[in-house]
Parts: structure tokens; C-alpha cells; sequence
């Protein structure tokens, strides 16, 4: 009996010294999960002790946990955009001149290009069954209705499941409008003009106040129906046109139901895992959470001390464990390349009344839609696996999100895109502590296709520098955020031109409160020049290309808008009561 002890255990030790062999030669699993508006301060691991986050602070504690990750965009689109190809937005023409600078509409003709290539079709083509779960918002059609021009299956992903658009307040009321709310005020405000000025001329012509022709009434009143109905045959319908649940190219849900939604992504990306267990395969977990308005399950809500928007965090933390458990379950957290972010800063304009619907960015300034400072750009940087990466390291470096894209594409062995630039660097000799310094020296912070702030990573100094061209005028003044208007500008009267650029050592001041200058810092001339000649270059490398959020592309269509009935009448529930309670 002792000898067949002593060969069991011999065995499970060599299972498990080849798992950890063919873990470490072997294409990876990868898993990459990113939240939606979170915050950097809303994370335990990044120095909150008051929310819950115990299965992200976990993941850090067995993995490596980045300080200084980037988002290359403070808002969702041209930050996923630059995420999924590796490239600062302005070249895949992801950027926008304009205030709207996401993609508003699932029936626009707006979306990341047919020519971009996704880490997703690298993947792809090295024999991963690649999988996006939740939030896309990168566009659907170009010119009909069903070419799926920018749909994730046209962008190397296997399989699709979620929401082509993004979470807004009207997807589950219109009491507190999100979409353009501000355009959407002045269009109620003429439509009110117009009706009040028909009906003041009717009145006036009933009671012969005014010498005015009926033909001259009638055409004015047809004219203000035209415009009332151009412009709320879209907005005011968001719920119908945008809240839609899709599965890869059918509808499943039109208006989607929001009480599901937590549990229908969280079975989807467990199901996937499972059916693709013998890898290798791509996973990103795309979350809904923590976006307003902030869907949380009866089980969540309540429990944490940070009102709703806590609940939310706390909920989306839970999911990602549970997403970590069906790994560890089909016996592959050894052989899963596992990353956790956020797609830029939290939203701190998020009110209603006197409650906080947004993040918190930490110690870092500003916020969601700033693309300067460090609190709409600086994010969760996480990552795991077990047995190649180191444990509870902390790196203190400048990475981007868009690093992930040449990570993963070296990890799965595929073959970079050798006709465009690509931005992002490969982290892994830095995770594994095979070099000590990151590959960027310079980094670009844009706001829109505006360039709002550089960074210079000097490789023979401690310092790290951070230039500032221009910076949003906050409203009011002095409160870090633009309350007013609900979300910064990156040009016009709304903000200020700095010329000297606005200079920090965020080696020594990361939250930006002391702006340095020739007086206090005798290197303040040479190190602006070297940062403007950095951006000549940089401009140098840059294309034009066609704007994808121009206003024609980000305009409603109603011949482009995803209709699973007959138009205009979409609605359906195909997933009826088929989808598994996981909660």
C-alpha cells in the first residue's frame, strides 16, 4: 500500500510539474476583463478601504499590479478603439474635432475601421477561438442595416454576445436624460417655442388679433412638426434603438431587460470558458458595470457604504471572481493569462441631486472625459499567471492600455500589422522583471483630436515629466470637475491654453498641484523643448484618415438602425426566461 501511496504521489507531481511546463512553452489562455467607468480609487489594492473588492485585490496579490497604466482616450470609444488596435484613436480616425466624442448611435454609420486589425484577429488567425462578452461601442453598420461592417465578428471575434451600444440612463428611464442631454434641452426648449408661437398665432387668428394668413399658420406648424420629429424620432426612443442585447449577429433583446443583464454576461463568459476549456482562447469580458445607471441586482444593493455607485463596484467585483472561479474550476488559471483595467477614469459629473453616481480617481486630478490629467486617464493596470509572472509586484513604470495589444499578440506567437504604427509595447520582459524600465519615453495624452498633455519618461533621470497645453476650465472654478455641462470640453471657451505648457515632476507631485517653472526648476526650458520636438516627431508619423465620429457619421439613420421586427416597430425577447440564475 505504501508503494502505491508513494507512486500517487509521484504521479500528481509530475501532472503537475508538466502543467507548470506546458503553462510557461504553451500559447496561453487569455483573459482580459475591463470595467466601464471605474475609477482608480474605487479599487481596494489601489488604497480604498472602504469599498469591497476582494477578488480584484486577490488577483493583484497573485499577479503583478501596474501604478501608472494610461488610457490612450478619457472616454469609452476611442479608448476601446485604442485598446483594440494597439493605436493612439487620431489614426484609426477614432478621434473627434467635435463635443460628441463617443458614438451615439447603434443605427450610425460611425465604428472602428474595416482596415484596423484587432489583437483579436492576431489571435484569431494563430488558432485562438476568440470571444467578446458585454459592451462593444464601436459601431455596427456602415450602409445597411445588416452589413455589420464594424460588428466585433468583423473585427476577429468568434463569437459575440452583449450590447452594441452602451448602458445610458435611457435605457432604463427617460426621468434623467444621458445621451447629448444638453442638445436634447435645447431641442425641447425650440420645440416649446414653436408650439407656444402656432399657438398664439391661432389664438390671434381666431379672435382677429392678428392679420395673419391660416396658409401662413399651417406651413409654420408643419415646419415645427418636421423639425419636433426629426429630432425626437431618435432621441426619444434611445431605449429602443440603443438598449439592444445582441448574440453575434441576431437581436436578442429589443429594448434589452436590464434586471438580466448581470446574470445573462456572467453565464455567457462562464459558458465560454467551459466550452473551450482545451484552449487555446481569447476571452474579454467587457462589463456593463460601473456605468450609469448603474444596474445592480437585489443582492448587491444596499450592502456597500458608497450608495448605489458602490453596490455597483462591489456587484462588478464579485462577477470577476466568479469569472476567476470557473478557471480555477476547469483547471486553467496556470495556463491563463489573466488582465483586469478600466477603460479610462471615473465619471465624476455622475450626480443626481445630491448623490455620487461616479467613481473616485484617488489622489489624481480630474476625471471622465479629461484627457490631460492624470484622474481621466491613470487606471487599474492588473495582471496574473501563475507560475511565469511574478506575485504580489508592484511596478511603478508608464505603461497604455494599447500595451495589450502587443502583449498578446507575442504571447499567441501572431504576426504584427507592418504597414501602420502601432503605439503599444510588448509588457511582458517588464511583468516578468526582465528589464526594469518601460519601453515609452514619450507619451501623448489627446482629448478628442486634441493634444492636451505629454508625458516624457527620462530614461537617465527619476524624474518623470508631464506637459500640459491646455486644461478644461472647470465649473465652477476650483472644483476639479465641469458640474455644468456634465463633462469637460477639449476645446473653444471651455478651456485654457497654457503657453509655457503647464510642467510637473510626477515623480515627486503625481496629483499635479505644483506646476514647475523656470524659477523653480532650472530645467524647465530644456525640458519643454525636448517634449515639443517629441510632438513634431510625433506629428510626422500621423495620417490622414476619415473621421469616424464626424457629424455625419454619428448622426441617427434610421436605415442603419438594428431591428429585429419590422421598422419602426423593434421589440422582441428571444431569451425569454431560457437564461441560467447565477446570482
Amino acid at each position: 500500500p505504501q508503494v502505491k501511496e508513494q507512486k500517487s504521489w509521484l504521479a500528481i507531481l509530475l501532472v503537475s510539474c508538466l502543467r507548470t511546463y506546458a503553462s510557461s512553452t504553451s500559447k496561453p489562455n487569455i483573459l482580459l476583463m475591463m470595467a466601464d467607468d471605474l475609477g482608480l480609487g474605487d479599487v481596494g489594492c489601489y488604497g480604498n478601504d472602504t469599498l469591497r473588492t476582494p477578488n480584484i485585490d486577490q488577483l493583484a496579490k497573485e499577479g503583478v499590479k501596474l501604478t501608472q497604466h494610461i488610457a490612450a482616450a478619457p472616454l469609452c470609444t476611442p479608448s476601446r478603439a485604442a485598446f483594440l488596435t494597439g493605436r493612439y484613436p487620431i489614426r484609426s480616425g477614432m478621434g473627434s474635432s467635435t463635443k460628441q466624442r463617443i458614438l451615439y448611435w447603434t443605427g450610425g454609420s460611425g465604428g472602428l475601421p474595416t482596415n484596423e486589425t484587432t489583437f483579436a484577429r492576431i489571435l484569431q488567425q494563430q488558432g485562438y477561438t476568440t470571444a467578446l462578452i458585454g459592451k462593444w461601442h464601436q459601431g455596427m453598420n456602415c450602409e445597411s442595416h445588416s452589413d455589420h461592417c464594424h460588428h466585433p465578428l468583423n473585427h476577429g471575434f468568434d463569437y459575440f454576445y452583449g450590447m452594441p451600444f452602451t448602458l445610458v440612463n435611457e435605457c432604463q428611464s427617460t426621468e434623467n436624460r444621458q445621451l447629448n442631454a444638453l442638445v436634447q434641452a435645447k431641442y425641447w426648449l425650440y420645440s416649446q417655442i414653436i408650439a407656444l408661437t402656432v399657438l398664439t398665432l391661432l389664438i390671434g387668428k381666431l379672435t382677429g388679433l392678428f392679420l395673419v394668413k391660416w396658409k401662413a399658420i399651417i406651413c409654420f406648424a408643419l415646419c415645427g412638426f418636421l423639425f419636433f420629429i426629426s429630432w425626437f424620432s431618435s432621441y426619444g426612443f434611445v431605449k429602443y434603438w440603443n438598449c439592444i442585447l445582441l448574440r453575434n449577429h441576431d437581436i436578442s433583446e429589443q429594448p434589452m431587460k436590464l434586471e438580466k443583464a448581470t446574470s445573462n454576461v456572467l453565464k455567457e463568459a462562464v459558458s465560454f470558458i467551459e466550452r473551450n476549456k482545451h484552449g487555446p482562447f481569447l476571452l474579454f469580458v467587457s462589463f456593463l458595470h460601473v456605468h450609469t445607471p448603474l444596474i445592480t441586482t437585489e443582492k448587491f444593493l444596499g450592502k456597500s457604504r458608497h450608495g448605489l455607485y458602490g453596490d455597483n463596484v462591489e456587484e462588478m467585483d464579485w462577477m470577476v471572481g466568479r469569472i476567476l472561479d470557473a478557471i480555477d474550476k476547469e483547471g486553467l488559471k496556470n495556463n491563463t493569462f489573466t488582465y483586469f483595467t478600466s477603460d479610462h477614469g471615473g465619471h465624476l459629473e455622475a450626480q443626481k441631486q445630491n448623490t455620487q453616481l461616479g467613481g473616485w480617481n484617488g489622489i489624481y486630478k480630474g476625471g471622465k472625459g479629461m484627457g490631460g490629467w492624470e484622474g481621466g486617464i491613470r487606471v487599474p493596470g492588473i495582471f496574473r499567471w501563475p507560475g511565469v509572472l511574478p506575485a504580489d509586484t508592484v511596478i511603478n513604470e508608464p505603461t497604455s492600455l494599447m500595451d495589450i495589444y502587443h502583449t498578446v499578440a507575442h504571447l499567441a506567437a501572431g504576426i504584427m500589422p507592418q504597414d501602420r504604427v502601432i503605439d503599444g509595447r510588448n509588457l511582458m520582459p517588464l511583468l516578468q522583471g526582465k528589464v526594469q524600465h518601460s519601453e515609452h519615453e514619450f507619451m501623448f495624452h489627446y482629448c478628442g483630436l486634441y493634444l492636451h498633455a505629454v508625458r516624457w519618461h527620462q530614461k537617465d533621470s527619476a524624474a518623470l515629466w508631464k506637459a500640459h497645453y491646455t486644461t478644461p476650465i472647470f465649473q465652477p472654478d476650483g472644483t476639479g470637475a465641469c458640474y455644468r455641462s456634465g463633462l469637460c470640453s477639449c476645446f473653444g471657451e471651455d478651456v485654457t491654453h497654457h503657453d509655457p505648457p503647464l510642467l510637473f515632476d510626477l515623480s515627486s507631485d503625481p496629483a499635479e498641484i505644483k506646476p514647475l517653472s523656470p524659477a523653480t526648476e532650472p530645467l524647465f526650458d530644456t525640458v519643454i523643448s525636448r517634449i515639443e520636438r517629441a510632438v513634431q516627431e510625433h506629428r510626422q508619423t500621423l495620417t490622414p484618415v476619415p473621421q469616424q465620429l464626424s457629424g455625419y457619421n454619428n448622426v441617427w439613420k434610421p436605415w442603419l438602425q438594428p431591428c429585429c421586427g419590422t421598422f419602426p416597430f423593434c421589440w422582441c425577447d428571444k431569451e425569454g426566461d431560457s437564461h441560467q440564475e447565477l446570482l
